[in-house]
Formats: C-alpha cells, sequence, structure tokens
C-alpha cells in the first residue's frame, strides 16, 4: 500500500521559515514527480511547487526566491523548505506523487498558520 504523510507544519510569524516533509512509503519515490499544494481556508487549491523524476523545479510566481521543493531519494522523502512565510502562505499543504506509470498518490496535508 503506497502512503504518503505530510508533517512539520505549524505556527510561524511572518518572515520565518519551516520545512514540511512528506515521507512516502510502499513506492520508490524515484519513479514519481511531486507535487506540493495548498489549499488556504475559502481558497481553491493551488500547485505551488513541483519537482519532477529529473529533479527539475516549478514554483509557483508567489513563493518563487522564498520556496525550495527537494528530494531525498534515500530517505524517499519530500520537502518543502519554505522561509520569509507571509499570511498567505498560510493554508493546508499537501503532497502528491505523480508517478511514471500513470498512477497519482496522496495523502493528508499538514496545517502552516503565519501570524502577522
Amino acid at each position: 500500500e503506497v502512503q504518503l504523510q505530510a508533517f512539520g507544519g505549524g505556527l510561524v510569524q511572518a518572515g520565518g521559515y519551516l520545512r514540511v516533509s512528506c515521507v512516502v512509503s510502499g513506492v520508490s519515490i524515484n519513479g514519481c514527480g511531486f507535487n506540493w499544494d495548498r489549499q488556504a481556508p475559502r481558497k481553491r487549491r493551488e500547485l505551488v511547487a513541483r519537482i519532477d523524476v529529473d529533479d527539475n523545479t516549478y514554483y509557483v510566481d508567489s513563493v518563487k526566491g522564498r520556496f525550495t521543493i527537494s528530494r531525498d531519494n534515500a530517505e524517499n522523502t519530500v520537502y518543502l523548505q519554505m522561509n520569509d512565510l507571509k499570511v498567505e502562505d498560510t493554508a493546508v499543504y499537501y503532497c502528491t506523487c505523480k508517478s511514471i506509470w500513470g498512477m497519482d498518490y496522496w495523502g493528508k496535508g499538514t496545517l502552516v498558520t503565519v501570524s502577522s
């Protein structure tokens, strides 16, 4: 059974930083590209960052220069380093494995709250 568990969220002041992690079991992340999405209260879910199997990355404009997505294949974990956090970054953050064999896997998110 493939499981993704996101953790590392919490409460941080604006300007602070957090690193959220996505620990994957049941499948090697070597075969996955990963998305970090977020959903803020009363807003649509949006893609924040993406990393493909070749470590090419993409960021939505609002987080460029502040967020960094990375992967540790040995730990089977994907990270999202978030620096200079803003109140508008408050959301539940989700990770999704988009496998090279065409299946997507996702788990529960982790809540990030940024206070002013």
